[in-house]
């Protein structure tokens, strides 16, 4: 064979290869007529691509990337439907087109992704990241922790902090309902599975700020979910170490009625035995949800949110050790255990939405709902511990053994904690559009009935002595005999029958419009809540606050893809009943809602570099706070104490570069920049509990070059230590100590056996429409990272020590996921 002859093949070989790996995004959806049935043998086409409808209406095409793509629908019996794309690559956009009979030829739409989104200040993150990044709880709240201005410095928990909010601080909204999380969770590893199913998501916006008036009365962010539509019967099902999921998809033959339902289990022994402390623990928790829609005329469609989940928590640990101090003086803790702890929590929530379409311009919308949590908290552990020097001799056959005790002692826990909470929602929404405008509203109605039976004491014994209680007439034991009665260390116990009865009200109005050569949105409204406390020997009168809010974008006719914005709003969070309970258990009726005036000013730039699309997110805000309810936070679990005594405020800088750093995937690179302080009581101003102060984050998503069905995924998260840590109810004026940095990197390796792009006709692989199978290691440097400390007590010196609470070290895992 001629040497001429050889190039040309291999030329022909490398450009099918290149065209096989072009960079491509794909259109797809349903095609329903004006009486909102599937309409079929509709041909869609782009150029030399085309595809017809099938017997649902379902069509699927692959246009090409970053340029104006004119798609064209036709049918013989319905009118032509041009519209115009610009998608990233790889991206998966949802296209319903509705097909006329009428004369009138629609107009051409030019469709850019997640633009409407930018101009609100929202991100929209995308359900195909979020089920491919690892982690140890990964999911939704995963990825949140990659973006800046969100930290969490406790990988077993699902809950996040947002510029200096706590916990109780984010909404949760999943297809416009508001969803909660359990109360009694003190300890990430407690916590099990995030109501959020990831399997069931079609997509995920997140604001940190600014938010609009549709959204609830909370001081930090809004997290908004809407589930999938299904289009055709799909199964999904993943597997791995840690627990497994199931989800179906279906649609009806009339494609009237769409359900879609997920199951999960999760095991979490495989971080928690990877722990310092050993254990025989049984951390199992369970769901199933379902999302259920019924199109009962083209006008009217009713669907219901359903979810119930068991979380069982059988905890006895055994013994501990842990190292600490420095090279010249280490340390040493050991501690042998006894009793257990058995926490049970199971939740019900159910939802009925009803959607009327009065008209192209006009929607209105009933949503009722409920949920329902039971939760016990048992415990008795006794710990009794020795601390004292190690032996450091390298080479000594007692190496890192403890030789000489500087201090032994024992602690017991005991908790009867019971909790009932019944939370009734009705509300009706409405949105409307009026040219250029749109005004949406929106009134509600809650109803909490919660009972609590708190019983909690702790005793601590050092050398033989009991410690009293702190902020209690000390003793010089064991020089001088203390004859008082024995108390314990910490004491609470409180039955609480409580009511809150709530209603609440926004309107507002949006309006896409120009302002001389620029294109200018505005969006301005306001909220109104009042809610009263009542219950057994409670009575607290009636409150009242008043939320407006408004935000401006403009984009001016530049040659650099620029977009400014600016939002402003005084935001109130009433309290919920985690926050009108003191430390002592006694419900505090008249605490007042904390309020905060958000400040924000943004600036997207989007640009190419490599010739791909990125774009630069920056972000300043400033939150002044007042009418604060101060609180302490241990491991997850936040204690109020139920007054309004301290004022706060916060700052700082998010940026976020995110791209096509690799073609044909997203990756970003998040900086974040907090300055987060209080003033109690006018003592002078210290830093919250929530003051991360920096925060580097990447998400990297790769392939190996010569194995392209090899994905490689990173997830990067640096956090500067939170303040915390110290004794319980200590002062904390007398303790601003920081906890270390919290460093953590984990990766997925993940082999791609059938995807969209490579299908198969036989063979064992021809019933899947994806399979996959993965490897992911977490904490893959083994960083020591440390939620809390332990304080251990010598009563000879009077000193006390900061035990650190390590978290998981390097753990492995494998999965697999595949759908049918």
């Amino acid at each position: 064979m001629h040497l001429k002859t050889k190039l040309l093949i291999f030329s022909l070989f490398f450009l099918n290869l290149y065209n096989g790996f072009a960079q491509t995004a794909t259109i797809k959806g349903i095609i329903l007529d004006e009486n909102n049935l599937p309409v079929e043998q509709v041909s869609i086409k782009s150029g030399t691509q085309g595809t017809i409808s099938n017997a649902n209406g379902f069509y699927s095409l692959t246009i090409n990337i970053n340029e104006d793509v004119l798609v064209e629908f036709t049918h013989i019996a319905f009118k032509k439907i041009s519209s115009t794309f610009n998608l990233k690559n790889g991206e998966i956009f949802e296209f319903n087109p509705v097909m006329s009979t009428s004369l009138e030829q629609i107009a051409a739409v030019v469709v850019t992704s997640n633009r409407r989104k930018d101009i609100e200040g929202i991100i929209t993150i995308k359900p195909e990241t979020i089920r491919k990044i690892p982690g140890a709880n990964a999911g939704v709240e995963n990825l949140l922790m990659t973006l800046p201005g969100v930290s969490n410095n406790n990988e077993l928990s699902t809950q996040y902090a947002v510029r200096g909010g706590n916990y109780d601080e984010n909404l949760v909204y999943v297809n416009d309902i508001e969803v909660y999380r359990p109360f009694l969770i003190r300890s990430g590893q407690q916590e099990g599975l995030s109501f959020v199913n990831s399997n069931l998501v079609q997509n995920v916006d997140f604001s940190a700020g600014g938010f609009q008036a549709k959204y609830g009365d909370k001081l930090s962010s809004v997290l908004d979910i809407t589930y999938k539509t299904p289009y055709q019967f799909e199964v999904n099902a993943d597997l791995s170490l840690l627990g497994g999921s199931l989800s179906v998809e279906n649609i009806s033959k009339d494609s009237k009625f769409t359900s879609i339902i997920g199951l999960r289990y999760r095991d979490n022994s495989l971080l928690v035995d990877a722990k310092e402390t050993e254990t025989n623990v049984k951390p199992t928790f369970a769901d199933a949800q379902a999302f259920l829609t019924y199109k009962f005329t083209d006008k009217f469609h009713l669907s219901f949110l359903g979810n119930a989940s068991i979380n069982k928590y059988n905890f006895e640990p055994q013994s501990r050790q842990t190292n600490f101090g420095t090279l010249a003086d280490p340390i040493a803790l050991l501690v042998f255990y006894e009793g257990q702890e058995k926490d049970e929590y199971q939740t019900y929530f159910g939802a009925f939405k009803g959607t009327y379409f009065a008209n192209d311009d006009l929607t209105l919308k009933l949503i009722a709902s409920t949920y329902h949590t039971t939760e016990e908290e048992y415990f008795d552990i006794l710990a009794q511990y020795r601390l004292g020097e190690v032996n450091s001799n390298i080479g000594d056959e007692n190496l890192g053994e403890v030789e000489f005790s500087e201090g032994v002692g024992s602690q017991l826990n005991h908790g009867r904690n019971d909790l009932d909470a019944l939370i009734t929602n009705i509300e009706h929404k409405g949105d409307l559009r009026i040219d250029d405008n749109r005004i949406e509203w929106s009134i509600k109605y809650t109803h909490e009935d919660i009972r609590d039976r708190l019983v909690e004491w702790e005793t601590i014994d050092s050398a033989g002595f009991s410690i009293r209680p702190p902020k209690t007439v000390t003793n010089e034991q064991p020089y001088t005999p203390f004859s008082g009665p024995l108390e314990p260390y910490q004491n609470i116990r409180a039955t609480n029958s409580t009511q809150i009865n709530r209603l609440q009200a926004y309107v507002q109005w949006s309006k896409r419009s120009t302002l001389g050569n620029s294109d200018v949105w505005y969006n301005a409204g306001g909220r109104i809540h009042s809610w009263s406390v009542s219950g057994d020997g409670i009575s607290g009168g009636n409150q009242i606050v008043f939320s407006p809010r408004a935000q401006f974008t403009i984009k001016p006719n530049w040659e650099k893809d620029m977009l400014f914005r600016v939002a402003t709003g005084l935001y109130y969070q009433p309290p919920f009943y985690r926050e009108l309970r003191d430390a002592s258990g006694t419900i505090q009726p008249d605490v007042k809602a904390q309020k905060s005036l958000h400040i924000v000013l943004g600036n997207d730039y989007s640009f190419k570099m490599w010739e791909r699309p990125f774009k630069l997110t920056t972000e300043l805000y400033y939150k002044g706070i007042t009418d604060v309810n101060p609180y302490t936070l241990e491991n997850v679990r936040i204690r109020y104490a139920a007054n309004n005594n301290a004022e706060a405020y916060a700052y700082g800088l998010d940026m976020r570069l995110n791209g096509e750093f690799v073609p044909g995937t997203e990756s970003w690179f998040s900086f974040g920049y907090l300055k987060n302080e209080e003033n109690i009581d006018n003592r002078g101003y210290i830093a919250r509990p929530t003051d991360q102060r920096l925060k580097f984050a990447a998400l990297f998503q790769d392939y190996v070059p010569n194995v392209p069905n090899m994905k490689v995924y990173l997830n990067l998260v640096y956090n500067t230590g939170l303040p915390g840590g110290s004794p319980s109810y200590a002062d904390p004026y007398d303790y601003q100590n920081r906890l270390p940095d919290y460093k953590r990197a984990d990766l997925g390796l993940q082999f791609v056996v059938v995807d969209d792009k490579k299908q198969f006709d036989r063979g064992w692989r021809k019933p899947f429409k994806a399979l996959s199978f993965g490897f992911e290691i977490y904490n893959m440097f083994d960083a020591q990272n440390s939620i809390t400390n332990t304080w251990v007590r010598d009563v000879y010196s009077k000193r006390q020590y900061a035990i650190p609470n390590y978290l998981t070290p390097r753990v492995f895992n494998v999965k697999t996921s595949m759908r049918f």
